[in-house]
């Protein structure tokens, strides 16, 4: 993937990843009943980074699912006729817990829509809270992220990219070209 331009390198990324997880551990009083979940593709990728880094800091694994939100898409029938669904996971039961959804960018806000929505079909958790990479603005629903790396104002044609190492062999955020 080629970038416009370099808005975080890979030491930056563990930086802002650490800096998420001391504050979620900060608002939730440490991580009693927490449960990380990430958006496929990315977002599974970087709530396992996180939940690595609240294992150092509390000294116990939180655990982290994966959710395919693909089947509860608004724009599903705009996308594919035959859309590719991936498997979710979730590790634990959600009645009563703290999940904290994971997604590499914000936009619209309709991918965390289309997730809260998978939670509930799992259960009644507690809390859900929110964490993203990256911030772009542009909100079409009122969404706020609880936990932001990095907010990057944009313009609607602009995209934002990150490539992570486990998925695309090599890590960086940037805009696109």
């Amino acid at each position: 993937m080629r970038l416009k331009k370099l808005l975080m390198n890979k030491e930056e990324i563990e930086r802002t990843l650490t800096r998420i997880a001391h504050e979620i551990v900060e608002r939730n009083k440490g991580i009693k009943d927490l449960c990380l979940i990430g958006i496929r593709r990315r977002g599974d990728v970087l709530a396992e980074r996180i939940s690595k880094i609240l294992e150092g800091i509390e000294g116990e694994k939180v655990p982290v699912g994966a959710l395919d939100i693909t089947l509860y898409r608004d724009d599903l029938s705009l996308l594919s006729s035959a859309p590719v669904v991936r498997r979710t996971h979730i590790p634990c039961d959600v009645n009563h817990k703290k999940i904290i959804i994971v997604d590499d960018v914000i936009f619209t806000g309709r991918t965390a829509r289309a997730a809260l929505e998978a939670i509930m079909d799992y259960g009644r958790p507690n809390l859900v809270q929110l964490a993203v990479l990256i911030d772009r603005g542009h909100r079409e629903l009122p969404i706020h992220p609880d936990y932001v790396g990095k907010v990057i104002p944009t313009s609607k044609d602009e995209n934002i990219i990150v490539l992570l190492e486990e998925v695309d062999g090599e890590e960086a955020v940037g805009i696109s070209a």
